[in-house]
């Protein structure tokens, strides 16, 4: 009987063959602290009073959401984690550097690793073929003292997705589409392992953003296996030495099998103030929008800030709609300089954000007012997301951004382009 990919990452890391549904204790490749949960997990590690911090270098903090700080109680936080770090060997990424969960699949996390981390959407790096997955900052502060933690091997739901996405249809409608046809918690502590023609034709953007909204589906983790893109992936960053093919057996067995067919898609819409509240854009009306954000994990990559500009050229966003742009790491604002995109964006009425996750966790960056609308690229709509539980947050793709940011209401992104 075949394993899953989940499965077969576990199984080689703790020298036996595991199924889904065990408990087992399992060596950590490497863990992921932010500047919001980290402070609690150097706490912890230091209750814990360990003579050697087994994982120190393999532990990366990174100062991006609340960076730059915004008031001195989070400043006295940064400097608490950049001491840490000193002190322990551990690696830092500060401030202006970019999202931990775009800067950990830039530079470290690679295929058949199993990456811990003290914010949900951790997930984001299954794109590479790995198990990664959130947990709690005590959790993540025994895998950097102890190098090891324990798990319960998820069940698998199979994502089959076949066929051609249609004209302004992208990977983020058919994460969406996913999510309202499973519900928030419809895959809770399952592993989504996406395959198909559609994802192995997909770009390593576009899975990505795949594996960083698994989670909104109640996911563990969300998986992809590692193939010809990933190694083209690996290339780019200077890591190819790095990639190996890691991908589940033909016989493996699954909890669910989803298929879908990715030619039927649509550009989609997520309402406040749940993610699986889904619709198509089209059926949406004409809803004003005050805010458009494009930017942070989900959707703040280099191939999402081209689809946006390429919309804008030549166009304005609304008057009466502001329109933030936040890049997801350092490289990417520097392709995006290089390449006129910020350029665009600014000239469209646009404003930039520093590297790292903004509004989107409700600390800064563009805190919405009271009743207020805001179209955003990131992952989650909950209610007071953004900074305000008066306002209202929809969820889409970067096209039906930019086409929202220009129309000031709602749109079609076909309507513009």
């Amino acid at each position: 009987m075949g394993k899953t990919l989940t499965e077969k990452v576990f199984s080689e890391h703790t020298g036996r063959g595991v199924r889904a549904g065990e408990f087992v204790v399992s060596k950590v490749d490497i863990q992921l602290v932010q500047d919001s949960t980290g402070p609690l997990a150097v706490c912890q590690i230091e209750k814990l009073k360990v003579k050697d911090v087994v994982n120190a270098k393999r532990a990366y903090f990174f100062l991006d959401h609340a960076a730059p700080s915004y008031k001195k109680e989070l400043s006295n936080d940064h400097i608490l984690l950049r001491e840490f770090c000193q002190k322990k060997g551990a690696n830092l990424s500060e401030v202006g550097e970019g999202i931990c969960h775009q800067r950990i699949v830039e530079s470290y996390v690679n295929p058949g690793d199993i990456l811990i981390g003290s914010d949900s959407h951790t997930c984001t790096a299954g794109a590479l073929g790995a198990f990664a997955t959130g947990m709690g900052s005590t959790d993540v502060a025994i895998g950097i003292a102890l190098g090891k933690n324990w798990f319960r091997i998820p069940e698998t739901f199979k994502i089959n997705v076949e066929g051609d996405f249609p004209f302004a249809v992208y990977p983020k409608d058919l994460i969406l589409y996913i999510i309202g046809l499973i519900g928030a918690d419809g895959a809770t502590y399952k592993a989504l392992e996406f395959s198909g023609e559609t994802v192995q034709n997909m770009d390593m953007s576009g899975r990505l953003t795949l594996c960083n909204m698994a989670v909104e589906a109640g996911a563990k983790t969300g998986l992809i296996a590692s193939d010809k893109v990933t190694r083209d992936f690996l290339k780019r960053q200077r890591r190819e030495d790095k990639f190996r093919e890691l991908a589940s057996d033909k016989d493996a067995i699954y909890e669910r099998v989803i298929n879908i067919d990715a030619s039927d898609l649509e550009p989609m819409l997520s309402l406040p103030h749940s993610v699986d509240n889904t619709i198509t854009v089209k059926k949406a009306g004409k809803t004003k929008i005050d805010q458009v954000f494009i930017g942070t994990c989900t959707n703040g990559r280099i191939e999402d800030l081209r689809i946006a500009a390429n919309i804008f050229k030549g166009k304005s966003s609304h008057p009466e709609t502001r329109l933030i742009i936040g890049p997801a790491s350092r490289d990417i604002y520097l392709k995006a300089m290089k390449e006129g995109i910020i350029q665009t964006f600014v000239e469209a009425g646009g404003t930039i954000l520093p590297p790292g996750c903004g509004p989107c966790m409700g600390a800064h960056g563009g805190i919405l007012g009271d009743g207020e609308r805001c179209l955003s690229t990131q992952n989650r709509n909950f209610l007071g997301r953004m900074g305000n539980p008066k306002g209202f947050i929809y969820l889409a793709s970067p096209a039906t951004a930019a086409a929202t940011a220009i129309k000031g209401e709602i749109t079609d992104p076909r309507e513009v382009i």
